[in-house]
């Protein structure tokens, strides 16, 4: 009988040249994947309208002046969700992964409507999680291991079955531009309620407006503790003490408008002589600190609540703040304006400079849908990012008429020509591999989505699992530059980046590969509950270990049927995976590899369902998402 174990998978995929990435070895996924081979379809259906009315966003109206314009009268003549495999595409872009149900119920349909649908859909949030895992005041151990890792737990809840799938994959992309990690011990390590309420306000801002949503960000506990201004004291002259720099220039460099003038299309500004222009000193720096003193936790509030200081913004002590002027960018702030008056003006005039609508357009742009944009898909999207509005295919807009409406700029991003036309080589991005799991959770409809039961879940950015793990990024550079270019490959010598690739060597190749055999073949059922309930016990963990056994179980009953047909199969998993990219040579080498292993070993149809669904899911078409 065939079993299938990591090391015949990883085999089985580096003999096909499936797995390989890295160097210039031909194996390698880059934004150059074979030509794709088109599906069948099925018949379009009635397209539909815009008639739905204004989203409301969430509960603190972060979201709630995103206008939408209907157009009754307007034909859609979109062709998003023309065919099962447009519609697979476009959820690859704007969720966690395309469910099959999700197929059936949008193919033929208005996806201006899906649109404007999801930005009514109640905001899955963080905290409320944190909290149902929140030691009692008696309880012996504030720490357990199980609390601690809370915030894990309630991404992968919200990441694959959140309802508000949307907001959720645009906080996402916004938490790998804005990064706090906890990855580095301490308060944002031990304490989850800290970056729960980092996370939480990613995802009320994920529809709002950017300006916003830089203010609730400078104000964060989180972002304070992280980039070391909570508690930032004024300029000391006698004792030389100065006030610390770290946010304001990552507040600049990483956040707002980058190192070097742009264009509206994102491209560099050079000189005549092909130089670029440097946009600041250390003397704007400097004088840009002085704006992030006297922030610290807001302790009166949180004692007389009873909440959690890293639950609510810092306050402002005048005490300890500047008072000196504030000089940067072209811009003082006279000397003796108060710390919230500081933040406002400093805030204000960042966010007015010309280069952040394309700095910030181009990263979204990346996360989403491709690493190398076009200039005119930037500035398309700039273009919205600026004017605060979109049209969406049916010819209605979205967003407010304000500079920085994420809504607007969202819809430009999923709905440009760029990002709905048939691939190209240059077009796409590495899929990340936090994003690989959640969309086979999503494809196969993993049934107890419970990661409290899954300890491997609860950190999975070791180089031997998925390399990667959300909000747990190395730096506050994120898992990786959106300009990296992997030296040695095809997509550099294509004069490509390749962002994901940063993060990705043989050793992540291996673990990615022995991770998703874990859960494609279901291993976990064979956890011995009597040593988990005792390791349980022992960390104090409230859990009943019996449950981790039903644990993110998948369901292959539809591909089990097909399991005596590979071409159906390996159709059905082009559809659900590879939204149709799987090219004609994969999907021949796969077909041949099931044939041998069902001829020679008499596997079960469920064993050659697991082995279909691991090779797609390390082939290069598959890791390549376009």
């Amino acid at each position: 009988m065939f079993r299938l174990t990591p090391l015949n998978i990883l085999l089985l995929s580096v003999c096909l040249g499936l797995a390989g990435c890295g160097g210039s070895d031909s194996s390698q996924p880059t934004t150059n994947s074979p030509t794709p081979v088109s599906a069948p379809s099925p018949d379009t259906g009635d397209s539909g309208n815009g008639n739905n009315d204004a989203g409301t966003g969430d509960n603190n109206n972060s979201d709630d002046n995103n206008n939408e314009t209907p157009d009754d009268n307007a034909p859609e003549t979109d062709p998003t969700f023309a065919t099962a495999i447009n519609t697979s595409r476009f959820l690859q872009q704007a969720t966690f992964g395309t469910r099959p149900q999700d197929l059936d119920a949008l193919t033929g349909t208005s996806a201006s409507n899906w649109f404007k649908a999801q930005l009514k859909v109640p905001p899955s949030l963080i905290m409320p999680v944190v909290s149902e895992f929140t030691p009692s005041p008696t309880a012996e151990d504030d720490f357990n291991a199980l609390y601690i890792e809370s915030t894990s737990v309630a991404f992968w809840r919200h990441a694959i079955a959140g309802e508000d799938q949307l907001r959720q994959r645009m906080a996402f992309a916004l938490s790998e531009l804005l990064v706090v990690s906890n990855a580095g011990g301490e308060e944002l390590t031990d304490i989850p309620e800290a970056v729960a309420s980092y996370q939480d306000i990613l995802i009320q801002h994920a529809f709002g407006n950017y300006r916003e949503l830089l203010e609730a960000v400078t104000y964060s506990p989180a972002m304070g503790f992280y980039l070391t201004y909570m508690g930032n004291l004024k300029g000391d002259e006698v004792t030389g003490r100065m006030p610390d720099e770290n946010y304001a220039r990552e507040l600049l460099q990483l956040f707002t408008i980058g190192v070097v003038a742009l264009n509206p299309d994102g491209t560099e500004q050079k000189d005549d002589n092909g130089a670029t222009k440097e946009l600041y000193t250390n003397q704007d720096i400097t004088g840009l600190a002085r704006v992030f003193t006297g922030l610290d936790m807001d302790y009166d509030t949180s004692d007389a609540k009873e909440i959690n200081e890293f639950a609510l913004p810092m306050a402002v002590y005048p005490e300890n703040h500047s008072e000196k002027s504030k000089t940067f960018l072209g811009t003082t702030i006279a000397a003796g304006t108060g710390p919230k008056a500081s933040v406002t003006q400093a805030l204000d005039h960042i966010f007015a400079h010309p280069n952040v609508p394309p700095f910030v357009s181009k990263q979204l742009i990346q996360r989403l849908v491709t690493s190398n944009p076009s200039p005119a898909y930037v500035a398309r999207v700039s273009g919205a990012f600026s004017n605060g509005q979109a049209t969406l295919p049916d010819g209605s807009s979205v967003g407010d008429g304000r500079r920085g409406d994420l809504t607007a700029t969202l819809a430009a991003i999923l709905f440009d020509p760029e990002a709905r036309a048939e691939a190209t080589e240059r077009g796409g991005k590495i899929r990340e591999p936090i994003v690989r799991f959640t969309q086979w959770a999503r494809a196969f409809s993993v049934k107890n989505i419970t990661p409290e039961y899954q300890e491997m879940l609860w950190d999975t950015r070791d180089a031997s699992m998925l390399g990667q793990h959300p909000y747990r990024s190395p730096s506050v550079f994120n898992f990786f530059r959106p300009g990296y270019t992997a030296p040695g490959s095809l997509s550099a010598a294509s004069d490509m980046v390749a962002p994901e690739l940063q993060i990705t060597n043989a050793s992540t190749i291996t673990g990615y590969a022995n991770f998703m055999t874990y859960y494609i073949t279901g291993l976990q059922q064979e956890v011995d509950v009597e040593d988990l309930q005792a390791s349980y016990d022992e960390e104090n963990i409230p859990l009943n270990a019996e449950n981790a056994v039903e644990s993110f179980l998948a369901s292959y009953d539809a591909e089990q049927a097909l399991a005596g047909e590979p071409d159906a199969l390996i159709d059905r998993l082009d559809l659900l995976l590879c939204a149709g990219q799987l090219s004609a040579t994969s999907k021949q080498e796969i077909k041949q590899i099931l044939q041998t292993v069902a001829q020679n070993d008499e596997a079960e149809p469920l064993r050659l369902v697991h082995l279909a669904v691991l090779l797609v899911m390390t082939s290069p078409d598959y890791l390549v998402q376009k």
